[in-house]
């Protein structure tokens, strides 16, 4: 799945958050839901102009966004 058709960063919406094409609704508020135990019925039920694709793309730009992240750890003094 290519979730850049279904994820849009546009700075007029939402202040440039991504969010799903066509909706004011971010990327982050579909995550959080998932994360509180909302099933992806629940979601499509409340949220009627979503799609399984639509929840599956948000997935897919968070595990993007992450893997595309550079960590760099920090030269922490060892304990003795």
């Amino acid at each position: 799945m290519d979730y850049q058709e279904r994820i849009t960063l546009d700075p007029a919406i939402l202040a440039g958050k991504p969010v799903i094409t066509g909706t004011r609704l971010a990327v982050d508020f579909i995550l959080e839901l998932l994360a509180q135990g909302w099933r992806e019925d629940d979601i499509l039920a409340n949220y009627p102009r979503l799609t399984q694709e639509d929840i599956r793309a948000c997935l897919h730009y968070a595990s993007a966004t992450l893997r595309a992240e550079k960590v760099y750890p920090l030269n922490l003094p060892q304990p003795v």
